[in-house]
């Protein structure tokens, strides 16, 4: 037994270096499209790599949709982008069954006529500009990958990622996602301007004739191998119990948490936001060339896993308290002993 267990070892290791260079050829070949948002680009890898979905967040004009679709075509993935509207109808999310004469017999049958959500790489622009019944659509898709209409259960092509964006400007006419779907994604990552130098670089591609085209480096099998290899990084105990310090101190309604979290924090985060954060840190971990976990990891990514997690008071908003200052908070307060190797 002693010898298999090294054997195991030994192939995951080679997958897990397979997998730090499919990352660094992704990374190569949107950086001949993208300009900047390599920490974006990096936290839309490491939920791919984690089975997760993302929510973006940024003002308009900032690449969000070139982005997503550089990742697809690196990746070798089918590509759908649909314009959430206040007219359109889960249907054509979904797809519906259509009647369609076959023409050797003359019967008339229902045909299914699939969706946009039947691709590998979704991407959801402006989703909280549609009703809820309409986001709903997403939420069986997102959770167990596959779509029911009619009766029927449709299996979507694997691997599946849902990307969506959403403006944080001009707030009226808009459905703010429920909580129940926004705890669906992995993440919600803020997409910020470029810097300086970054802007004029992307000047002097966009304007004049700097073309450049991206090639797939890694195909939807070898992304499925990788999302197998992130389970099987071990988790050391005290990172497990920084997580668990970390999540369960954002619950106002545990009786040891701090007297400033009632006061702040309306509803925390509840016990997916565990299981993902350490998923997104075993992502980030073989990202980053290494085979267990730290508390680095955890840190990187306590924001973009928990800032549509928590809910905070009217008194929070008052004082101009943002979601993310409360979580840089939360991980200031927690006991030194759980922070040993900080």
């Amino acid at each position: 037994m002693p010898e298999v267990t090294e054997d195991i070892q030994i192939e995951d290791k080679q997958r897990a270096a397979q997998l730090v260079e499919a990352c660094d050829k992704i990374k190569g070949q949107i950086g001949r499209i993208v300009v900047g948002q390599d920490e974006v680009i990096e936290q839309l890898l490491i939920a791919i790599l984690a089975r997760g979905h993302c929510l973006l967040e940024g003002v308009p004009g900032l690449a969000k949709t070139l982005m997503v679709r550089s990742i697809a075509e690196a990746m070798h993935l089918s590509f759908h982008r649909i314009q959430f509207t206040p007219d359109l109808m889960p249907a054509d999310i979904t797809g519906t069954d259509i009647i369609q004469e076959n023409k050797e017999t003359g019967h008339r049958d229902l045909v299914f006529d699939k969706g946009p959500i039947f691709t590998q790489m979704l991407l959801a622009d402006e989703i909280n500009r549609t009703p809820p019944k309409t986001q709903a659509a997403l939420l069986e898709a997102m959770q167990e990958h596959e779509v029911s209409v009619g009766g029927t259960t449709y299996q979507l092509d694997e691997p599946f990622f849902v990307l969506a964006t959403q403006n944080p400007i001009e707030q009226e006419g808009t459905y703010p996602l429920p909580e129940a779907q926004r705890d669906r994604f992995l993440f919600n990552v803020i997409v910020d301007y470029p810097n300086r130098d970054q802007e004029s670089e992307i000047i002097d591609r966009t304007t004049s004739t700097m073309m450049a085209d991206i090639e797939a480096v890694v195909t939807g099998e070898e992304i499925i191998q990788c999302q197998k290899t992130v389970r099987l990084v071990p988790l050391p105990d005290h990172v497990k119990q920084f997580v668990l310090d970390l999540v369960r101190s954002a619950r106002p309604g545990e009786g040891d948490v701090a007297g400033w979290v009632k006061e702040m924090i309306d509803w925390g985060p509840g016990p997916r936001a565990c299981q993902q954060l350490v998923l997104a840190s075993k992502s980030r971990a073989l990202m980053h060339g290494r085979y267990h976990v730290t508390l680095d990891d955890v840190l990187a990514l306590a924001h973009p896993v928990l800032r549509h997690r928590l809910v905070p008071t009217f008194n929070a908003e008052s004082e101009g308290v943002s979601v993310d200052d409360l979580i840089t908070r939360l991980i200031e307060e927690i006991p030194e002993t759980s922070k040993q190797i900080l």
